[in-house]
């Protein structure tokens, strides 16, 4: 039986609406509400005649039970149509059987039931397989009921006899097939909105439709000899019947095979015949298309002689040269090739004529009627065709002008630094290498290479921008260029670092000249963003006779110069010699030592006094830094503190001196509740004042060791405040957010402008030792910390003298007005045990005391500190 499974989807309204669209997705309004229909109704028709059946006499229900049983196991064996898409069963004439015996309800019993068997054979949805059986239970109802009342009415008019029966079964036939073929075709119809048409059923259905008449036919003629013969005749004929089936089958199938068969011979035919036909028309048109595709390429072509004249040529080859198809026929091509490929065009050719290779491709440059140079790809192969008395080559010349100017520009950018135009690191290497090789070709050729490393050039880029950093390095490149030879290669190798190879010296002097020259050049003032700038180079200069092998170490050695220049001060310049290795080898060492040290524990704080110069009270401690190696002994900090900022360790060593110097704080804080107002000055770096995770770090170690944010000073020195301006500013405003006192420390020795001190969060400034040490011999440097103390105190910050060495420098620093120093006058720096001792000498009001049995305390500490009554 045909199952309910094509149809368009749709989507009924409803409170029941997601039910609906998980159970019948493709069934819109009309299509559900007919389905729901014909359901009940079936159901209810099967339903009444199971009720009939089983009120009738238990042999009657036992016959109906296996006709309807012999109809259900035909329905699993179909016989399909040959040429169409219907199929039929057996079952049916048994089903008509039962109509003729045992009257209407027997039939709709047997006809749902083989229905049910054929769509579970093909139908595995759920709807089809509960609409089936209760369409055939609606059709073969209304059947049965016509059948009976026809029989009722030809019985009673005495019309009834075998040939009305066969009559009236085989019309009962055609409009059961009709009615049921008709209640399935409904749901398709009702799904994609269609009509129901008969000519579409007589094509859908129309060979069911003449089985059920035969099958009625049959079942008409078994009546009969039922009535005749007895119940024997039926029993046979259910074998009779499969054997006669299984013959249909088989002829059927083997009517498809042979239809099959038929049909492939005359494919097979038809497409030979069409290829051949097709293999026909394109020998036919196979020259008109190469000559269509030859003459409307849109790359040049030409057919050449093996010799290499040229025997056709298409317009874009024409348009590509600048010349005349006709002018170019008869010529040679190597006459439009220029001169210095032409070698190579030759003996690529030769190569092909010979049959060495197949084809070649080449990239040569052609020469236009105008004189202007084509970069062209020519792909040469043999070209054979019917109509060529001999073989012939095929030019295919495609111009390539453009991508050759881009790679040449994406070579340049390669090589080039983008902003300054100059050669850039990768491009001096192979400058250097061909020099390196040149020399050890020729000993004599001695060269020198400079590398050029910017004085305060982060300052012009923090304060005036990276535009105006940017600007300084266009214009100082271009002063570079113009003061070398033309032969010397100047180049960027990235920031603000320089280099120079200069070829052909004979001697170091002109190498220094020409360094001197330069140095001159650049200390002259730059117009910047509307302001004169000057500036100075530091120059390193190494030379050829050293005997290097690579660039690599050219460089390095320059480099290693420019760093001893650095050291000499600004504007100038150092030779290598071999005693640079020897430092560089011996700084890689001790930074090696420096991460050990941090490991293992061999750095150690002492605690330099800071005292209230007129109450004579100790204020606080500044925490410095020490490092006791283990074979070199104390190590300067001024040795070993800018190596740990330029190895990048200065950042660990920061968070253990403010961990340390705070955890020892907070252990004197418990020791002496009195003495809670001694605070401690750590130093930071320029790094700390970088760090997005620096302030969370100080918080954290105040919130551990429970000290308030006001005992502790982070000091700054002046330099790298001016030149971190930008994120110093934003970590010290956050330090003195979260309440921590901010030092600038070496104030006066460097960059500053006054201008930045009211906006700055600055709680104090130190003066620089050197000022402290020069108050008495300079009134310079006297004027200077008078400015320094009336400035800071116009702003509300306090000042600390450093360095105080002498009774003079302390009465003099007390009569400008200095609130607090720190010095070897007043007290050396002193260990955490002697630090210790000094605090607990202490009595309110905490005076700074000079007896006997503090010294004696302090050298039982360890050491022989000095210690100084402030008077």
């Amino acid at each position: 039986m045909a199952n309910l499974d094509s149809g368009v989807t749709g989507a009924p309204s409803g409170a029941l609406q997601r039910l609906h669209h998980a159970l019948m997705p493709d069934y819109n309004r009309k299509a559900t509400l007919y389905w729901w229909s014909v359901v009940i109704l079936g159901s209810a028709a099967l339903g009444v005649a199971i009720l009939q059946v089983a009120a009738m006499p238990a042999e009657h229900v036992w016959q109906v039970v296996a006709g309807t049983l012999i109809a259900a196991v035909a329905g699993f064996f179909p016989v399909r149509v040959p040429r169409s898409k219907s199929a039929f069963a057996a079952g049916e004439i048994y089903i008509f059987l039962l109509l003729a015996m045992f009257g209407p309800a027997a039939a709709v019993v047997a006809a749902s039931t083989e229905s049910l068997v054929g769509v579970l054979r093909s139908s595995k949805r759920w709807t089809s397989r509960i609409a089936s059986p209760a369409m055939a239970a609606i059709a073969m109802s209304l059947c049965g009921i016509a059948f009976q009342s026809a029989s009722d009415a030809l019985r009673a008019a005495g019309l009834f006899n075998a040939g009305a029966l066969v009559l009236l079964l085989m019309a009962l036939g055609a409009v059961y097939s009709f009615v049921n073929s008709t209640l399935i075709s409904t749901v398709f119809k009702l799904k994609s909105n269609q009509p129901l048409l008969l000519a579409s059923w007589f094509a859908d259905w129309g060979w069911v439709g003449l089985s059920y008449v035969a099958f009625a036919a049959l079942s008409a003629l078994l009546y009969l000899t039922f009535e005749q013969f007895g119940a024997t005749v039926l029993i046979v004929s259910v074998p009779m019947l499969a054997c006669f089936l299984a013959a249909l089958h088989y002829f059927f199938a083997q009517q498809e095979t042979a239809e099959r068969e038929r049909a492939a011979r005359v494919e097979a035919v038809e497409r030979e015949a069409e290829q051949s036909a097709h293999h026909m028309r394109e020998l036919e048109q196979s020259e008109k298309r190469f000559h269509s595709a030859f003459t409307h390429a849109a790359i040049g072509m030409a057919l050449v002689a093996t010799n290499g004249r040229v025997l056709q040529a298409n317009r874009a080859l024409s348009a590509l040269l600048g010349r005349d198809a006709v002018v170019l026929a008869g010529r040679e091509f190597q006459d439009f090739v220029f001169g210095e490929d032409t070698g190579l065009l030759q003996e690529q050719l030769a190569r092909v004529v010979s049959c060495e290779v197949e084809a070649f491709s080449v990239e040569v440059r052609c020469r236009h009627q105008n004189g202007r140079e084509i970069w062209a790809s020519l792909h040469c192969a043999f070209f054979s065709d019917a109509t060529s008395a001999e073989p012939c080559l095929i030019f295919q010349v495609h111009d390539i002008t453009a991508r050759r100017r881009a790679e040449g520009r994406l070579q340049h950018i390669a090589y080039h630094d983008g902003l300054t135009n100059l050669a850039n690191r990768g491009r001096f290497h192979e400058y250097l290498q061909q020099a390196l090789d040149r020399q050890r070709d020729d000993p004599s050729r001695h060269f020198a290479v400079m590398y050029l490393d910017f004085d305060r050039f982060k300052l012009i880029n923090d304060s005036l921008g990276h535009g105006a950093g940017d600007e300084f390095l266009i214009k100082v490149a271009r002063r570079i260029q113009e003061h070398v030879r033309p032969n010397d290669v100047v180049a960027r190798l990235g920031g603000d670092e320089f280099a120079i190879l200069t070829e052909h010296v004979g001697n170091t002097h002109q190498a220094v000249t020409l360094a001197e020259r330069l140095q001159a050049v650049l200390r002259k003032p730059l117009i910047l963003s509307g302001k004169d700038i000057s500036t100075s180079a530091s120059i390193g200069i190494t030379f050829s006779d050293v005997g290097y092998r690579t660039p690599e170490e050219v460089l390095r050695d320059a480099d290693l110069a420019m760093y001893k220049a650095k050291a000499k001060g600004k504007a100038q310049y150092a030779l290598f010699d071999s005693s640079l290795h020897t430092q560089a080898t011996e700084q890689l060492s001790l930074e090696a030592d420096l991460r050990r040290a941090i490991e293992d524990d061999q750095l150690s704080l002492v605690y330099q006094p800071i005292f209230d110069l007129a109450s004579r009270k100790l204020e606080s401690f500044e925490a410095l830094l020490r490092w006791n190696h283990p074979e070199r002994g104390l190590i300067s900090p001024a040795t070993f503190i800018p190596l740990a900022e330029e190895s990048g360790l200065i950042e660990p060593i920061s968070r253990w001196v403010i961990a340390q110097s705070c955890e020892q704080l907070a252990a004197w804080h418990r020791q002496h509740p009195h003495l809670s107002n001694v605070g401690m000055h750590v130093n930071a770096s320029s790094k700390d004042f970088g760090s997005p995770t620096f302030v969370r770090q100080v918080a954290d170690v105040l919130a551990r060791h429970e000290i308030r944010a006001a005992r502790l000073t982070v000091e700054i020195t002046e330099n790298v405040l001016m030149q971190r301006i930008g994120t110093a500013a934003d970590t010290m405003a956050q330090l003195r957010e979260l309440g921590v006192g901010l030092s600038v420390d070496d104030f006066g020795t460097g960059y500053s402008s006054l201008s930045y001190l009211p906006s700055l969060p600055i709680s104090s400034l130190k003066i620089d030792r050197s000022f402290v040490r020069q108050l008495h011999c300079s009134a310079e440097n006297l004027e200077v910390v008078r400015a320094v103390i009336n400035l800071a105190t116009s702003l509300g910050k306090r000042v600390i003298a450093e360095g105080i060495e002498s009774e003079a420098q302390l009465h003099k620093l007390r009569e400008l007005g200095c609130g607090h120093g720190q010095g070897y006058l007043l007290a050396e720096p002193l260990s955490a045990k002697q630090a210790t001792v000094l605090l607990g000498a202490q009595e309110p009001p905490t005076e700074v005391d000079t007896a006997e049995p503090l010294d004696t305390r302090l050298r039982a500490a360890g050491g022989t500190p000095r210690l100084q009554l402030v008077h």
